[in-house]
């Protein structure tokens, strides 16, 4: 399954690189996360991950393969 993930404001690189397995990019003053998410665990995973860096999880979707 592959999903875009929106985060409010603009993260940083180092930021970024704690989701190694997310392309990302910026786009209104949003970070825009996307790829491959394998499970659901996998997804709650990355929820969690940004729980604990304190981001904001504005948008979250699957997208059409």
């Amino acid at each position: 399954m592959r999903y875009e993930i929106r985060v409010e404001g603009q993260m940083s690189r180092t930021m970024t690189q704690s989701f190694p397995e997310l392309e990302s990019c910026v786009i209104s003053g949003q970070t825009l996360l996307f790829g491959h998410v394998t499970d659901e665990a996998h997804l709650y995973g990355l929820l969690a991950r940004f729980q604990s860096l304190g981001l904001h999880v504005v948008e979250m979707r699957r997208l059409a393969l």
